[in-house]
């Protein structure tokens, strides 16, 4: 019992817990005190019959403690009265207890495993296969991310040239002029009724040819239209009088004629005609620049790319560009400009509605130049006074986009009426023809017709061009010289 009071206070010091050691064939036994049926603690088994060895490996002194430990701390110090005893000989050797683990462990490590395996199969084929065919699959991806790399590298390039088009805009500027249009027009009075009122409005224009008298401006025809005065500023912000060359409403086209003597010599040396590049060639999402006179406050420059190509929009017969750089009012006329700096389109329209936004339109340049010619060749004129002016002799209606696509009839000025004794009526022009061309150039309503005819003089002749109704209901086209005559 002193033995079993010494272990029991060794074993408190050192772990707070205490075991009952078995005895060896020479040594004192001790005995495990008895435990009650309710005490909770479990008997300590007696020796085997033949066995000097002590008790099992579980007793039961404030809980299960195993022989392990004993032995343990035995060994840790040795001046323990039981240093000697764990020594002792012919010991049974202690059984080690198994631990089951759940079957799902097992299954997740026996994955792990196939897991393993198999990644080393895996990587040991890839490398015979590597020495017996050489490593050309591995050059190959290896030229592929080169190319990746050396295109990324291209892509960040062109961007970063893009982020600043200074260069461009400084040397496409001199050929970009503003565009101001004094018109007279009709407007609805106070107390009711029509009264005639000037209105100013803006846009932009491109220088795109120069002759020893003139320099030549390419321009919307709707900046133009019912001009009064026309006035061209230059990039200096001098200011000049401008005449009308020749438009094209279908196309919404016309070019402007500055008198080169009226331009000063400090101007010539800062203006310059513009470099013309090729719409055809257009790929869309390439960058755009757009230079204009927005809202009249002078040129400006917007930046974007080019959003679709071969747009159709109603009032145009040619096929638009597409762009996301900002076309506002007074742009129109204005350049469109590639990443190098050539007019691939004459800038517009916008689409201006709440749910839409960057959706402007440009006629391609290469679309345009056979117009551009046509009008660059003309004789230029000048408005004659309304008491010189001639007349054709008839009354007209205007055929619009929906009518001709509705009566299948071509757009232009339908004769509702010819006037006894007129130009028309001794021309030979008869009612339903429909009038679709004046010199050469389109005409799409009768303002445009009476736009053209304000340069002509009583006793002049013109050619018209007029689709003639066939009695099968088709149109054959003739051309008509008309003398005009003074209106009455």
């Amino acid at each position: 019992m002193d033995d079993q009071y010494n272990f029991y206070n060794l074993n408190q010091e050192n772990s707070g817990q205490t075991e009952t050691p078995g005895q060896t064939e020479n040594s004192e036994r001790m005995e495990n005190p008895a435990q009650t049926e309710n005490s909770g603690r479990m008997e300590n088994p007696g020796r085997t019959e033949n066995s000097d060895q002590g008790s099992s490996d579980h007793s039961a002194y404030n809980g299960a403690y195993s022989r392990e430990r004993f032995e343990y701390y035995g060994q840790e110090d040795p001046n323990s009265i039981f240093y000697e005893k764990q020594r002792t000989p012919h010991r049974k050797k202690r059984e080690k207890k198994k631990i089951k683990f759940p079957k799902w462990v097992q299954a997740a490590c026996l994955g792990l495993v196939l897991g393993v395996a198999a990644c080393a199969a895996f990587q040991t084929g890839n490398l015979i296969a590597n020495r017996l065919i050489g490593n050309s699959g591995v050059r190959e991806t290896a030229r592929n991310q080169s190319a990746a790399v050396s295109n990324a590298q291209l892509t960040r390039t062109s961007s970063t040239v893009m982020s600043d088009v200074s260069e461009i805009v400084k040397n496409a500027m001199p050929s970009v002029v503003s565009i101001t249009n004094l018109s007279v027009q009709e407007v609805q009075g106070f107390f009711g009724g029509g009264i005639q009122r000037e209105i100013e409005s803006c846009g932009s224009g491109i220088i795109v040819g120069q002759n020893e008298k003139e320099l030549l401006i390419v321009t919307n025809n709707h900046v133009v239209e019912g001009s009064k005065t026309l006035t061209v500023t230059f990039i200096d912000e001098e200011s000049v009088e401008a005449n009308i060359k020749g438009t094209d409403a279908t196309r919404d086209l016309a070019v402007v004629a500055v008198p080169v003597d009226s331009v000063k010599d400090s101007t010539k040396d800062q203006i310059s005609v513009a470099n013309l590049g090729n719409s055809d060639e257009l790929q869309v999402g390439e960058p755009a620049i757009a230079i204009g006179n927005a809202l009249g406050y002078g040129q400006s420059v917007t930046t974007g790319i080019i959003s679709a190509t071969h747009r159709d929009l109603e009032g145009f017969d040619s096929e638009l560009i597409q762009t996301d750089a900002a076309i506002n009012p007074g742009n129109s006329g204005g350049a469109l400009l590639n990443a190098n700096g050539d007019v691939i389109g004459i800038n517009t329209v916008k689409v201006n509605a709440d749910a839409v936004e960057g959706m402007g339109y440009a006629i391609p340049i290469t679309d345009a130049s056979e117009v551009i010619t046509t009008l660059m060749n003309r004789e230029t004129r000048t408005k004659v006074a309304e008491d010189e002016r001639g007349y054709i002799g008839i009354r007209g209606v205007d055929v619009t986009e929906d009518s001709a696509a509705l009566y299948q009839m071509p757009t232009g000025v339908y004769i509702s009426e010819i006037i006894e004794g007129g130009a028309a009526e001794k021309a030979g022009l008869s009612r339903g023809s429909i009038i679709t061309g004046l010199e050469g150039l389109s005409i799409d309503g009768m303002e445009s017709l009476q736009g053209q005819l304000e340069y002509y003089r009583a006793g002049e002749t013109i050619e018209l061009t007029v689709q003639i109704p066939g009695n099968d209901g088709n149109y054959q086209e003739k051309e008509v010289s008309v003398t005009l005559q003074e209106g009455d």
